[in-house]
């Protein structure tokens, strides 16, 4: 299974998206969006108000509680060069909570804009926190893959990274947009569950939930909880590759709280997932069970999912409530109160799903990794659902439609 998973070809997974076919700003509701149904390989479609109805009462949905922050930073040069700093994950303190209340100094792997014309020297801008005045600067550390560790450090103790961002950070929009950063994207483009920030590129199925919807969603029984996986810019990286098996999938950090699998394990294993991230997490978790099984004292870094890990035959041998269980009893075992980890996972055709049942999700880009996982969830049926979109007017990719799959 794992070498027929690695010899997919891409060029399988592509198709014809016009510009003008990608949604640039969301609708004025967020729920008025239209809704695909795919249920059992037949398509129809409603407004996303309506979900609900097309749920089942008593199921556990879980969504992805991560918030995105204004990651990128603008820097001056004396030459008049414009750098652009786009932090993608904290280093130095490696914890996103941590860091976020950092004060002084951190140190982040960014993307670096305009790398060229920053040979050496560091960047520094005065800037306005609270009606405090103060110095940012950044200094350029070493190259870590196709990013650079860049230390910033501010001259006033009482300012944090967090205030810092938010007073001149600028929220990263996705690059196929082609447009600059609006003050409404500050809020359209977050969830209105929103609360972990660390995220560079918002969890998008969730943009078009509204507490409206939310509410009937409680109404119909249904139990919603919540995890989080930080977004990495990684999530739009293009398969340049001619086969899958040579693309290496972006890492990711994730929390689940032990309530969570509690929960899980109370729906028998079974949830409705909104949106891909929240499908990496939920599958992700199986794999961690294996993993604690295999090595009951490991540490949540060795815990790491990686990429092709689910397509080894001697790691799904374990029933789905005996790899939540293994989680249990790690977490009690070390008294936390939630797993944090990261997870590789590459879920493409070929890949069984052990957790999801039902996906809510937006249209994807042509040749990406998130449309490989929609194509294994339908079990190879996802023409017949973006070939039905493209005739009948839908909005595509992070501000278009949504969709509601059951295979």
């Amino acid at each position: 299974m794992n070498e027929q998973t690695r010899h997919i070809a891409i060029d399988e997974f592509d198709y014809p998206l016009p510009d003008e076919r990608i949604a640039k700003f969301p609708l004025a509701e967020r729920d008025s969006s239209k809704l695909l149904l795919y249920r059992g390989g037949e398509v129809s479609e409603d407004t996303f108000s309506s979900l609900p109805e097309h749920l089942p009462s008593g199921a556990l949905m879980v969504f992805n509680n991560t918030r995105v922050i204004q990651a990128r930073l603008h820097f001056r040069k004396e030459t008049g060069a414009l750098i652009e700093v786009f932090c993608l994950e904290p280093l130095v303190p490696n914890e996103y909570v941590q860091m976020f209340a950092q004060t002084k100094q951190c140190s982040w792997l960014c993307l670096v804009g305009n790398l060229k014309k920053w040979k050496e020297g560091v960047l520094s801008r005065e800037i306005k926190v609270r009606d405090r005045a103060l110095t940012l600067t950044a200094t350029r550390g070493e190259a870590v893959g196709t990013g650079h560790r860049i230390t910033f450090a501010w001259d006033d103790a009482t300012v944090t990274f967090a205030e810092v961002l938010e007073a001149v950070g600028e929220l990263p929009i996705p690059p196929y947009l082609n447009r600059k950063t609006e003050e409404s994207d500050k809020q359209t483009y977050q969830t209105v569950y929103s609360k972990i920030k660390g995220s560079v590129a918002a969890p998008t199925a969730g943009l078009h939930f509204t507490e409206r919807v939310l509410q009937t969603i409680d109404a119909k029984g249904i139990e919603r909880d919540e995890v989080t996986l930080h977004v990495g810019a990684g999530t739009f990286k293009p398969v340049k590759s001619a086969e899958i098996g040579d693309h290496e999938m972006h890492s990711e950090y994730i929390v689940v709280e032990r309530s969570t699998i509690e929960k899980l394990i109370a729906h028998h294993g079974e949830a409705i997932a909104v949106g891909t991230t929240s499908v990496r997490t939920l599958e992700s978790l199986y794999y961690i069970g294996v993993l604690i099984s295999r090595c009951p004292d490991a540490s949540e870094e060795q815990l790491r999912v990686t990429q092709w890990m689910p397509y080894e035959e001697e790691n799904n041998r374990l029933t789905t409530l005996e790899a939540l269980h293994h989680i249990l009893d790690y977490l009690d075992r070390h008294e936390l109160r939630a797993l944090h980890t990261n997870t590789q996972i590459m879920i493409a055709p070929g890949y069984t799903f052990h957790i999801v049942r039902r996906i809510v999700t937006n249209f994807h880009q042509p040749k990406s990794t998130l449309l490989l996982l929609v194509s294994a969830f339908v079990k190879g049926d996802w023409r017949k659902i973006y070939e039905y979109a493209l005739a009948h007017d839908f909005r595509f990719l992070s501000y278009g439609d949504s969709s509601l799959l059951v295979p």
